[in-house]
């Protein structure tokens, strides 16, 4: 249900406005012109205005100037007259997010109002998108509002107030760096270095090089003496990125600096004293892998002194819709497009998908459709990888997505999309009304109109001059 405000000097339109809302479960106030429109938006706000184009004194397009300047954001319907394309034209110039023409049946009214209702609970989600993105924007740059993001965050901060080594496990991509990040900067060791080594990217013969350092003259190429990881990161922190990938010859040396704080460089014969705080991440089950003999299980065992899973993107699918906005407003600035929200329809798609790559494949998708939006709307046609995966699993809300897609296909390039409520199903009579919705949203450019219609302006001029879709143009 929804609070309609109608307004129409014509007492017998108000009466079938009235009588169609209440039958179709709104709550409906009816007035007579524009001055007490306002007046009745003062005592008590609608969610949505159908107002009549013309009417003694101030007319529709008074009354939506009015509310641009008064800053009021209900969206109005506005009713024209039955083929007048210049009225239709500068009703969604001035703001209007439709428009029905007189005469016009109570289908078409519950379609318009329905889908006008629609865009008005998508900018409300937008608008608490971008709220909790505004929110959740700390230092520590992870977003989520969801249960399994309130555990992980607590599990964070425990860990931060302890000394104790972290083992972080979890999926390719689910943000296992950044939360090491952030025990760091919340730990009493966040003023002293950050430290990464990826165990997997590093060369075969240099990984001991890298852990541990090594004196001049250890080998051939070693022409000065270097620092390892851990002397680099004494006083702070060393992030062990995919420890499971460490050679079995060297896990007994790493297991000793873990338990004495001491090592000795490569070709050195003294022992280093390091104060350093351990945090190691796998994206494998290391407790399988010790069980297996393919990890030392007593390194295991003094990694996961402090275990934290890191749940993967399809277990918390409540955090997409906010991780998507934020993406998106990141991407956007970064490449200086304009963007707004993302439709009803792409933030089903969002939500219905896998995700087998986590939040780094969402980072990589929301950035991608930026780049090929035309406008500042995310729909589901600019997933279609993603779209294409998803429906051929069968997805309920994949077809949702497709269906959002198809009607938001003759949409503002500007601004949101806008719907079309079809007169009959007569392929002819859909043709003519399609072409002149196309002429509106283009505000009667027949250049743009033709690229929106897919065709050239000269089939589109052919039409237009051998059908009943002509009309008196602007």
């Amino acid at each position: 249900m929804a609070k309609i405000l109608c307004v129409d000097d014509d007492a017998a339109i108000r009466d079938v406005l009235v009588r169609a809302l209440v039958r179709l479960g709104h709550e409906v106030r009816a007035v007579e012109g524009v001055v007490p429109a306002l007046q009745a938006l003062d005592a008590e706000p609608a969610n949505l205005i159908i107002t009549d184009w013309s009417m003694p004194g101030l007319d529709g397009l008074d009354l939506l100037q009015v509310l641009a300047e008064r800053g009021d954001q209900t969206l109005v319907v506005m009713l024209t007259a039955f083929g007048s394309i210049e009225h239709a034209v500068a009703a969604i110039q001035a703001g209007a997010i439709n428009y029905l023409t007189k005469p016009f049946s109570i289908g078409q009214l519950d379609t318009a109002v329905a889908q006008a209702l629609e865009v008005a609970r998508q900018r409300m989600q937008t608008a608490v998108l971008r709220e909790g993105a505004a929110q959740s924007s700390d230092v520590h740059g992870i977003v989520g509002e969801g249960r399994a993001v309130r555990q992980l965050l607590g599990a964070v901060a425990a860990a931060a107030s302890s000394r104790a080594t972290v083992l972080l496990q979890g999926e390719s991509g689910t943000g296992k760096e950044l939360l090491a990040r952030a025990i760091h900067r919340q730990s009493a060791e966040h003023a002293g270095p950050f430290i990464q080594v990826n165990c997997a990217a590093m060369p075969e013969g240099l990984i001991e090089s890298t852990l541990f350092g090594h004196e001049r003259g250890a080998f051939t190429g070693a022409h000065k003496r270097m620092l390892g990881a851990f002397e680099r990161a004494d006083g702070g922190t060393l992030l062990l990125d995919e420890v499971s990938e460490m050679r079995l010859d060297l896990q007994p040396k790493l297991l000793r600096v873990l338990q004495e704080r001491e090592f000795e460089r490569v070709g050195g014969t003294h022992p280093i004293k390091v104060n350093v705080r351990v945090i190691a991440t796998s994206n494998r089950d290391l407790a399988a892998q010790a069980s297996q003999g393919t990890f030392r299980e007593d390194l295991f065992y003094r990694l996961s002194v402090f275990p934290i899973h890191v749940p993967p993107l399809r277990d918390r699918r409540e955090d997409i819709p906010l991780l998507a906005y934020r993406f998106a407003v990141r991407a956007a600035a970064r490449s200086g497009r304009r963007f707004e929200a993302l439709s009803a329809g792409a933030l089903d798609l969002l939500r219905a998908y896998q995700w087998p790559g986590n939040v780094r494949e969402l980072e990589h998708a929301i950035e991608r459709a930026v780049l090929l939006a035309n406008g500042p709307m995310l729909e589901p046609h600019l997933f279609p990888g993603i779209r294409a995966r998803t429906t051929t699993h069968g997805s309920a809300a994949a077809a949702r997505a497709a269906g959002a897609d198809a009607r938001a296909g003759l949409g503002s390039p500007d601004g949101p999309p806008f719907y079309l409520p079809l007169a009959s199903l007569d392929l002819a009579a859909v043709e003519r009304q399609v072409i002149d919705h196309a002429l509106i949203l283009s505000g009667g450019n027949r250049s743009q109109a033709a690229d929106r219609l897919g065709i050239d302006v000269r089939t589109l001029r052919r039409k237009l001059n051998t059908g009943s879709a002509e009309r008196d143009l602007p």
